[in-house]
């Protein structure tokens, strides 16, 4: 099932800007894959003069006479011509294709990883030709190739392009309209398996529900996403091993450098680059409780930040071969057990998301943290959303749940009260504002002024 166009507006309207220019316009699309790229780039070509190619790994020739056989369709006679090298191609496109015309070159590493001479050549002829008005964009899923190629001040194409745009995943605000789902929990859940990768909602979107989706896609060994995590690194890095294994003692609940050096029984030193590649990927993020500093490094916590990765190195990577073995229905009845805790602390990550884009008691909020460490009491304490007001004069308190019957928010009110009490900067600012953030009410006739509930959270994340 093919989604409906979602929310990528800004980036299309980015590149329609760059299409009308009168003179040459270069632009640049990258991102992890799967997250949207060429349906943009569709998007931003339909009713245009236009050359849409996706490349491939095979050889250099090759992929010169499916380009050429792809200009043909808007150049007559194009692909009649043996074009011995890519510079004479390209001289001839720039040469021959309306001033207005639009090539677009999908999956552009896989051509410069057999040609490594093309930046170079197209760096020459977006000079020489710069009055011409032809549109080059290219796209790719390697975020490493991608940024060399026009980010490295080193990199012949640095600096040429009009507009250089990094897709990342949708917010969780639309996966409820790509899904059909108005229940919150059943948008959390969605969300919790298969984060903000469209592709994955277009799968997913072909089952009765969420379960048997899973199943099929991820859990089967069968299944088209059950070996998703390798292509994801392959696309990105040299050697996948340290970086799976990596991904892997994070997903199993080893957070801090130190665990996982010493499972990997290496030098914590020596993680300090694999752990640097996967955050610059956005497949981890680093957390550090409320106020510390960037510098400590003995408080920073690492977190899978991709759910549908999260899900996979905590359910689907420890089973492998109990699922290889046809154990499916097995490791699917012990993820079930589990799977509420997990809900929770998607639940979790999304709210801290969404504090900043919340009005919360009328009061503009910074990006919230947790908070772990001793209390006054000296006693160990952790509280699930922490942020300051901008002004620095307010301090935004709460817990997050699940489900919550009325007695068990009165509970959770008063645990609440407590944990404020006990924690060490809590005095510091002249308004403490406290909220329970829920999923869902077991019982609509509760009611209490502290509950944000998940359509409020869901509705900012954008």
């Amino acid at each position: 099932m093919k989604l409906r166009f979602l929310d990528r507006e800004n980036e299309k309207s980015r590149l329609l800007r760059a299409f009308s220019s009168r003179e040459n316009t270069f632009c640049c699309l990258y991102g992890r894959r799967r997250c949207g790229k060429s349906r943009i780039l569709q998007e931003a070509l339909k009713g245009r003069k236009a050359v849409y190619f996706v490349c491939d790994e095979r050889e250099p020739a090759l992929q010169r006479t499916a380009l050429a056989s792809a200009v043909a369709g808007m150049l007559p006679g194009f692909d009649r011509v043996d074009y011995p090298d890519w510079n004479s191609l390209f001289e001839r496109w720039w040469k021959d294709a309306p001033a207005s015309a639009v090539m677009a070159l999908d999956e552009f590493p896989y051509l410069v990883k057999a040609s490594p001479e093309l930046p170079s050549v197209l760096q020459r002829l977006i000079d020489q030709n710069r009055r011409r008005g032809t549109r080059l964009v290219i796209s790719g899923s390697s975020q490493r190739m991608m940024q060399g190629l026009v980010l490295d001040a080193s990199a012949p194409l640095y600096g040429r392009a009009q507009q250089i745009l990094h897709i990342k995943p949708l917010g969780a605000a639309w996966i409820g309209k790509a899904l059909r789902l108005s229940c919150s929990s059943e948008q959390l859940k969605a969300f919790s398996f298969w984060g903000g990768i469209p592709r994955y909602w277009e799968l997913a979107a072909d089952y009765p529900s969420i379960w048997p989706a899973v199943q099929e896609l991820v859990l089967d060994p069968l299944g088209v996403l059950h070996n998703e995590p390798r292509r994801l690194l392959l696309d990105d890095l040299r050697e996948t091993a340290q970086a799976a294994s990596v991904l892997s003692l994070i997903g199993r609940g080893c957070k801090r450098m130190s665990e996982i050096a010493a499972r990997l029984e290496k030098p914590a030193t020596s993680l300090t680059r694999p752990l640097h590649r996967l955050l610059e990927m956005g497949l981890i993020r680093r957390e550090q409780p409320f106020e510390a500093s960037q510098r400590n490094s003995k408080k920073t916590l690492y977190r899978i930040d991709d759910p549908f990765l999260g899900f996979w190195f905590r359910y689907v990577e420890p089973n492998r071969s109990r699922l290889e073995g046809g154990q499916l229905k097995v490791v699917a009845r012990g993820i079930a057990k589990d799977i509420p805790r997990y809900y929770g602390e998607i639940w979790e990550e999304l709210v801290r998301r969404s504090i900043a884009c919340l009005n919360i008691g009328g009061i503009e909020w910074l990006p919230a943290n947790r908070w772990w460490g001793a209390g006054v009491d000296k006693k160990p304490i952790e509280v699930d959303i922490v942020s300051a007001s901008a002004d620095g004069k307010s301090l935004l308190v709460g817990e997050t749940m699940i489900g919550l019957s009325t007695q068990k928010i009165e509970r959770t009110e008063k645990a609440l009260e407590q944990k404020i009490k006990r924690l060490p900067f809590s005095k510091v600012y002249g308004r403490i504002v406290k909220r329970i953030f829920v999923v869902e009410k077991r019982n609509q006739r509760a009611r209490s002024t502290t509950l944000i509930h998940a359509k409020e959270v869901l509705r900012v994340l954008r």
